[in-house]
């Protein structure tokens, strides 16, 4: 693809999904199968209205199907699935009586099966998401109608390289088996686009919800891994869902799919920056670190020397060295942790049972919220049932 965006002053080059790739080879095969003569390349109009014009590799000629490929092209965007690629089979069959639809679509090998509730697609069926699936079935009426073709046709997509890949991927903890999701809601790819990863944490949510979960436990990333794996009280690791820097969305999503409460478990580093309002913890997005730590500090009485050492450290663990010297990090912690409990509820809309947990890894835990208790215990409660 040649269409671009700039992002952190960079130039960076869209992509195209496996959604658009399964239907891209899904639409060559048909036409090949109806029409008898073999395409090189095939053109698809993507949800977000912008055309691709894809090589069709590794054709196949059976009896009565088609195979070939589509080679996935994720742009500048760290995607593990740049370069695979995708296959569809498609071969006539007979339309199924009541069926509302001649064309009926699944997954081989290396597409992941569901094997839990709470994903887009019901228990037993192959991991090709609606868009994906709307987009083939879309384009092959299309080709069946340009070859006056009235029954039906079977599609298989498979992915040679995908039950490898699936381990690289959420899809082990989502309970999909055998491969990867077929993907996408615009067909294209966004370079570092942040709302896919937020869909991401939203399915996790939904499905731990659905699984019968009604309280979460979330933390940022490793860091809060880590430090559960020493916390204990009863809280497992598989239980906790990675937010990354979308605190916010996070919450947003706890209380759209109807979670009774959240625990969130993150270190000081972000999580001070919750005391702000800032729901997003990504430097880039913001940075106040230093200077919420320091007006906490301020308003206790700290002597300016130590404000000003404590405004030049890089790191939060640096100023709380200077506030643990001047004997001040527990009322500091505790002004910061009361300023995080009114935020996060104010961003749940007090919709929520909350508590947060905030640590570091040189000092410990450094607060937790009124329902931190209660909260763990019902998250440890949960398991036990």
């Amino acid at each position: 693809m040649e269409e671009f965006v700039y992002k952190n002053h960079k130039k960076l080059r869209f992509g195209y999904t496996t959604g658009s790739c399964a239907a891209a080879a899904a639409k060559a095969a048909a036409t090949m199968l109806l029409s008898g003569r073999e395409v090189s390349y095939v053109e698809l109009m993507t949800p977000k209205g912008v055309a691709l014009h894809l090589e069709v590799l590794d054709i196949r000629w059976e009896r009565d199907s088609v195979s070939c490929a589509i080679r996935k092209d994720g742009g500048d965007d760290p995607d593990v699935t740049n370069g695979i690629l995708v296959y569809a089979k498609v071969n006539r069959c007979s339309s199924v009586p009541g069926d509302d639809s001649r064309i009926h679509i699944d997954g081989g090998a290396g597409v992941g099966r569901v094997t839990k509730p709470g994903l887009e697609q019901p228990v037993g069926a192959a991991a090709i998401n609606r868009v994906p699936r709307q987009m083939i079935r879309e384009n092959l009426e299309a080709v069946c109608a340009k070859y006056a073709y009235n029954s039906g046709l079977d599609v298989l997509i498979t992915i040679p390289a995908g039950e490898e890949l699936a381990a690289k991927t959420f899809n082990p903890r989502l309970g999909i088996v055998g491969g990867i999701s077929v993907l996408g809601t615009s067909g294209i790819v966004e370079p570092m686009s942040e709302q896919a990863l937020i869909e991401t944490i939203r399915v996790e949510m939904r499905q731990k919800l659905a699984n019968g979960m009604k309280y979460l436990l979330v933390v940022p990333g490793n860091y809060g891994i880590d430090f559960l794996s020493q916390y204990g009280h009863g809280l497992d690791l598989d239980d906790a869902v990675k937010c990354s820097n979308f605190v916010g969305e996070a919450l947003d999503a706890a209380v759209e799919f109807g979670a009774k409460g959240v625990l969130l478990v993150g270190h000081i580093g972000k999580f001070v920056k919750l005391a702000g309002g800032i729901m997003n913890t990504h430097s880039h997005n913001a940075d106040a670190r230093m200077e919420l730590l320091t007006v906490h500090a301020a308003l206790l009485g700290a002597p300016v020397e130590l404000l000003q050492k404590m405004m030049d450290c890089v790191t939060t663990d640096d100023a709380l060295k200077y506030l643990d010297e001047a004997h001040m990090v527990e009322p500091v912690m505790e002004r910061l942790m009361e300023r995080m409990e009114f935020y996060v509820n104010q961003r749940a809309m007090n919709e929520l049972e909350l508590g947060v947990i905030t640590f570091s890894n040189v000092y410990g835990v450094l607060g937790q919220t009124a329902k931190v208790p209660e909260l763990v215990e019902k998250i440890a409660e949960q398991r036990i049932k």
